[in-house]
């Protein structure tokens, strides 16, 4: 291809090329011929070796050497080499390069030339690539063409002016008089860019709304006109126009009641004379509901503005469905009741097969739940869940809980919802759900025996969802009793016998699909069992002490200290029948951790006989000595007990001859009971029983639960001893 190609010719060659190689080898040959001739004197071929250079531009190849020869042909007399280098500093220069300083002058001067193509170039340039700085020094003389004659180039310069605005949002003032008088010009050109150059001056600095009744005037002028060729699109006049004013109006009436007032009527007949049947009919009717909501309208204006949106809604476009529910979303809580007219329709957008609109309308679905309309939108809601695609699976059921958890009806149908959630869509559930799942349950003291053959219903039948397997093993551990009477009067109970129900926990505990966590909680629910199944008790010792060497060192935790209460504290198990009344293990509101915090005191019930009248000051009992081995000694005296409180004094011994340093107690009891621990009054237990180590634990019980039994504080001295073996006193203790 020889130099002076001409620029079909190169394209020709270039879109010949078979590999991307033989490409860039054609364009390098010829960006190297055009920069030789660059160097040369001017020849007549400039423009065209510009334009090709502009070609391998577009292609994406480097043609920053073009920049300084755009400035040359810009500042040439002749026409076709000024418009060549008008495009090409559109294209090659930026405000960010310093060649852009070098174009000002000759903008200037071509913005004073007899030729309104030549100030076309010029206006055209500025408006695209132009500097704050060299918008600053050019503004006067676009403020100039703005009140020339040349509707032609009053249209450049207006656009030229919004660039402007953009740019130097302090110049908004200079061409606000120039542009109110484009506005009444029968060129919708002129008026389109005039109220762009009101727009951003307006929306940068607002000013007096004193241009809005020639606006409305306007916009009524569009809105009644008859059919009109030039500016009719779809059957609207002039929509491109109508939407600008519409925009412009919003800015002026925001938090203006005069401004709202002139234009209601105005809004009102667009919205009931424009037809919706067509994209821009639909763009109009959509600028003026964001008009309507965006103002300080009428009431009535906005149940319009609604409705509309719901037309939106059974539109077969997508898009403008899409639209409706974004709209929808942002007033839904400002005009809850006139959006819960379209609730059906929303809904029916939940079966949409585009991913965008079925997130829209589950969005908007979940804003419109009320307690008016829980049980029927909520039955919509886990339809939609059973076949939710996977990425908006979470999403869902975060929101059917947060909907639940405020509306709920009644405990059951919370507890059923949930139920459900899980059984669906347990693996997408949050990380709190168990928990909270858990406390819900605890509360439902009447619901105890409905929901433990429940949750075994579903435990027996999958145990993959892990979320509803954990929830389960822990309510057949806290009200196995409950299960195992057969006996529920709000459902139908599940006839099960002791082994059935160790059977399904072990289950769990052997099943490859159980998490670690998982198998935590149905270890510890075994383990509680043992005071509910009395006579399975070597068969519960078995299943614990296999986990005494399990690889996972939190199962491994428990299953030992469970075993050790099995073997050291047995004599203060709880003996009742399995169908008697059992206590509870004092775990309701707890989630299982290590097990130092999750025995149960039903296997400590240290001090079960102690039982008194509620409501009746309590006489201290004796003290009882809770721990004594290897000369260490830890001893727990009552100093006063009410129904409503208790002060608790542990004391700590050591008979051994050397000293134990760092001593630290500490107590965790059920979440309906408040502790407070005082100071002790040392850290180091003297040797040979030369001192000894006190602390006052105060415990308050608002909620009057009954303190016998299974005490709080016999729990809280147990955790004691295991925390203090934890300690690193363990190699002391067992020499």
């Amino acid at each position: 291809m020889s130099p002076s190609v001409r620029l079909q010719e190169m394209i020709r060659v270039i879109r010949g090329a078979r590999t991307q190689g033989e490409e860039r080898g054609v364009i390098q040959r010829e960006c190297a011929a055009i920069r030789a001739q660059f160097r040369q004197a001017d020849n007549g071929t400039r423009s065209h070796n510009l334009a090709k250079l502009l070609y391998v531009h577009m292609l994406g190849y480097p043609a920053h050497f073009g920049q300084m020869e755009c400035v040359r042909l810009i500042a040439s007399p002749r026409y076709n080499e000024k418009r060549v280098g008008y495009l090409g500093a559109m294209m090659l220069l930026d405000e960010k390069q310093d060649a852009s300083l070098l174009i000002t002058n000759s903008i200037k001067n071509d913005l004073s030339h007899n030729s309104q193509y030549v100030q076309s170039l010029a206006l055209c340039t500025l408006a695209c690539m132009g500097s704050a700085e060299m918008c600053r020094d050019l503004a006067p003389e676009i403020d100039r063409l703005l009140r020339a004659s040349n509707s032609y180039i009053k249209k450049k310069a207006a656009l030229c002016a919004v660039h402007i605005v953009r740019k130097v949002p302090d110049l908004g003032e200079l061409f606000t008089p120039a542009a109110r008088s484009l506005l009444c010009e029968k060129n919708h050109g002129e008026s389109l860019s005039s109220v762009g150059v009101y727009y951003y001056s307006f929306l940068i600095h607002p000013a007096s709304p004193a241009v809005v009744p020639e606006l409305v005037q306007i916009m009524k002028g569009l809105v009644m006109s008859g059919y009109s060729p030039e500016h009719n699109v779809a059957g609207i006049s002039d929509p491109f126009l109508q939407v600008r004013i519409l925009r412009l109006l919003r800015i002026l009436g925001r938090n203006n009641d005069t401004a709202s007032d002139a234009m209601n009527d105005l809004l009102a007949q667009v919205a009931t004379n424009t037809d919706s049947s067509k994209t821009a009919g639909s763009a109009v009717l959509y600028e003026t509901v964001l008009t309507v909501m965006d103002i300080k309208s009428e009431s009535g204006l906005r149940v319009l503005a609604v409705n509309i949106l719901g037309r939106f809604l059974l539109n077969n476009d997508r898009n403008i469905r899409y639209i409706s529910m974004t709209s929808l979303q942002k007033i839904v809580q400002t005009d809850h009741n006139a959006v819960q007219r379209h609730r059906g329709t929303i809904v029916d957008c939940l079966k949409d097969q585009d991913a965008s609109v079925k997130r829209r309308a589950l969005e908007l679905s979940l804003a419109l739940v009320s307690a008016v309309n829980i049980r029927s939108l909520m039955k919509e809601l886990l339809l939609f869940l059973s076949s939710c695609p996977p990425e908006l699976r979470a999403h869902t059921t975060s929101g059917i809980f947060n909907a639940a958890e405020r509306y709920a009806p009644s405990q059951r149908w919370h507890i059923d919802t949930i139920l459900h959630v899980l059984t669906t869509a347990g693996g997408d559930v949050r990380d709190e759900t168990v928990p909270n799942l858990i406390q819900l349950i605890t509360t439902a003291t009447e619901l105890h025996c409905y929901t433990v053959h429940k949750l075994y219903r579903a435990l027996i039948t999958d145990i993959s969802v892990q979320s509803l397997v954990q929830v389960a093993c822990w309510c057949i551990g806290e009200y196995g009793d409950l299960l195992l009477r057969g006996e529920c009067e709000e459902t139908e109970p599940v006839q099960v016998d002791r082994d059935d129900v160790l059977d399904a926990l072990e289950t769990v505990l052997q099943s490859h699909m159980s998490s670690p966590a998982t198998r935590g909680f149905a270890l510890t629910a075994t383990m509680k069992l043992s005071t509910r199944i009395t006579h399975n008790v070597d068969r519960i010792r078995s299943i614990v002490s296999i986990y005494g060497s399990c690889i996972d060192v939190e199962l491994q935790q428990r299953a030992v200290e469970y075993n050790a209460l099995f073997k050291k504290y047995d004599h203060m198990r709880y003996r009742g029948s399995v169908c008697g009344p059992v206590p509870s293990s004092g775990l309701s509101h707890t989630v299982p951790g290590p097990a130092t915090s999750t025995s149960g005191g039903d296997l400590l019930d240290l001090l079960g006989g102690l039982d008194v009248s509620p409501g009746e000051p309590q006489s201290s009992p004796p003290s009882v000595k809770v721990y004594e081995k290897n000369g260490v000694t830890l001893k727990l005296q009552t100093d006063s007990q009410t129904d409503t409180g208790m002060t608790i004094t542990l004391t700590a011994t050591n008979s051994t001859d050397g000293d134990i340093t760092s001593l630290t107690l500490q107590a965790a009891v059920p979440k309906s009971v408040q502790l407070q621990m005082k100071a002790p009054s040392g850290d180091v237990i003297p040797a040979r029983g030369l001192g000894l180590v006190t602390q006052t634990v105060l415990l308050n019980n608002p909620n009057k639960v009954c303190l016998h039994s299974v005490s709080p504080w016999s729990e809280a001295c147990t955790l004691c001893v295991m925390d203090y073996r934890k300690r690193g006193f363990s190699n002391l203790i067992d020499k």
